[in-house]
């Protein structure tokens, strides 16, 4: 399998001075051939201008600026002859063709997508790739255009993704990774599909990220719902136990002080009466007792 190449071209500085002494040439010869025609003596100083033309069209097809940061594969008849990433003024073979690549990072904001998750919930996803050339051979000849293939290979590795893990644990409680919660982790591992797909086009992958993750709007509601259940859920249980344990601490308080004996049922009253003031989303209203606690 073939690879870059890279040339180092001579400086084009002696070639773009030449050109400039043909085409000086070119009009010189021009003119005392002119002259010729009109006092009919022979045609030498035309066939020279003539000739001066043609050399100096052939040296200046063979100069090449090159911009920083982008680069020339250069092709023989077919055959691949190397890669120039040096930037400034060069002279080449002028039969040789030339296609120019960008060696600058490049952005691609991935439209969004609907997938559904590795549960079956249908959700929007959508990425932020930073990306560049890093093989020149292999972006101009191993595939038909480096651009569309980097677009279409990062939206299949975006779908993968998307369907390998959940969105969240509500679904799968033993889930380790999920979309919504990976972080670091979901773009390590979405960076590392993208360089496995886009090594055949010689990209180099520089930084991926989700930038938009949702539940799809069929689904928002309800799913919206249920985390709030859930949350729900966990703060009653937070509430009830720290009730328990506030009702613990004061009958314990009350008997080790001697402050009041309860017997049995008065502690379950007791009990019952904090952990509704204790657990109740409302203030309790107080009940006065002006009698005993003793029938």
């Amino acid at each position: 399998m073939k690879t870059e190449k890279i040339l180092n071209p001579l400086s084009g500085y002696l070639a773009l001075v030449l050109c400039l002494v043909l085409f000086c040439a070119s009009v010189y010869f021009c003119i005392n051939g002119v002259q010729e025609i009109e006092n009919n003596q022979n045609f030498t100083y035309i066939i020279l201008s003539a000739l001066c033309f043609i050399a100096f069209v052939f040296f200046i097809k063979g100069l090449m600026i090159i911009q920083p940061n982008h680069s020339r594969v250069l092709n023989f008849f077919g055959k691949y002859v190397g890669s120039v990433k040096d930037n400034g003024l060069f002279f080449i073979n002028p039969l040789y063709s030339s296609q120019k690549i960008s060696l600058r990072s490049e952005n691609l904001q991935g439209q969004t997508l609907k997938v559904n998750d590795k549960m079956g919930n249908p959700i929007e996803i959508a990425v932020v790739i930073v990306w560049k050339v890093g093989d020149t051979y292999k972006a101009a000849y191993d595939v038909e255009r480096y651009t569309e293939f980097v677009r279409m290979q990062s939206e299949a590795a975006v779908r993968h993704l998307a369907m390998s893990f959940p969105y969240d644990n509500l679904e799968d409680e033993h889930a380790t990774i999920t979309l919504r919660e990976g972080g670091e982790k979901i773009n390590s591992i979405l960076e590392q599909e993208l360089t496995d797909r886009l090594v055949k086009a010689g990209i180099i992958i520089q930084e991926a990220r989700i930038s938009h993750l949702a539940y799809a709007s069929e689904i928002a509601g309800a799913m919206l719902q249920r985390q709030q259940a859930t949350a729900i859920v966990a703060a009653r249980a937070k509430i009830v136990e720290g009730a328990v344990g506030m009702v613990d601490m004061a009958l314990k308080k009350l008997s080790a002080d001697n402050i009041v004996e309860l017997d049995d049922e008065r502690k379950a009253a007791m009990v019952t009466n904090l952990m509704v003031v204790l657990c109740g989303e409302k203030s309790a209203q107080p009940v006065l007792n002006t009698g005993t606690l003793y029938n």
